[in-house]
């Protein structure tokens, strides 16, 4: 009877888990002048360490970010609840203010996690009036700014994954977009994933599928890649991929 106990209330956090994640996934798309965009998560398993969120902001605004906690599993989604929690409530506050919110975010992590638990995260501003992206890079893999020209810029500024240290002060970087750039933000499980002889899609893998789609939406672009992706791995997946794509008008 015990170990029925046990394992009945196993089950019902994992469902609880399953739940608060796939609210936190449940993203409204406000409209932006301008701005074309797209993502999507997909877990191993019922809950993953991956995320991405949209944050309406004042102004015509909008506050876009993709992260990846440490470890797999109910740990990583715990944490990634965590962050994606703090983060909502530290841009309402913050604003326009990218380092401000991510510092506070930071903090938050580092008090209520465990010593061994951090999770990568790129947070961005964008401006639909001045065509500007404000951002800031906590030990994500940098998102590719493709120019319409086909030129590539990476976004790297920022600083360490949030929770590794308490008082982390982080920088901004920033980028005038114009029509027809796109950016491409996506976690590890993206490029790091293999085929049947081990090899790594990439990310020159990740550059190929863009050559044909590049010009397409921001959804069908997101299509695109995780159609590749599948192809190239004959649809098996080892960790949580997330892709998140914003297209100038």
């Amino acid at each position: 009877m015990t170990g029925q106990t046990v394992l009945i209330a196993s089950s019902s956090e994992w469902t609880s888990a399953c739940e608060i994640q796939q609210r936190f996934m449940q993203h409204s798309r406000p409209t932006i002048n301008g701005l074309d965009y797209s993502a999507r998560c997909r877990q191993v398993h019922a809950v993953g360490g991956d995320f991405y969120d949209y944050v309406p902001l004042a102004k015509d605004r909008l506050a876009v970010a993709i992260g990846d906690a440490s470890g797999k599993g109910l740990a990583a989604a715990l944490m990634v609840s965590n962050v994606q929690s703090s983060l909502r409530t530290a841009s309402l506050f913050a604003g326009s203010n990218g380092p401000a919110a991510v510092e506070a975010v930071n903090r938050q992590v580092y008090e209520s996690s465990l010593a061994d638990r951090y999770a990568t995260l790129f947070y961005g501003i964008f401006d639909s009036t001045t065509r500007v992206l404000r951002y800031v890079n906590a030990g994500h893999h940098p998102p590719m700014l493709i120019r319409r020209d086909g030129s590539i810029l990476w976004l790297e500024v920022g600083g360490a994954p949030v929770g590794m240290f308490s008082d982390w002060k982080y920088e901004e970087g920033a980028v005038e977009l114009h029509s027809g750039d796109l950016i491409i933000a996506y976690t590890d499980g993206v490029v790091e994933t293999t085929n049947e002889d081990g090899e790594q899609w990439g990310v020159d893998g990740l550059r190929n599928a863009l050559a044909e789609c590049q010009t397409e939406s921001a959804e069908n672009i997101v299509h695109a890649i995780f159609a590749a992706l599948d192809k190239y791995t004959v649809g098996v997946q080892t960790d949580d991929v997330t892709v998140a794509t914003l297209r100038l008008l």
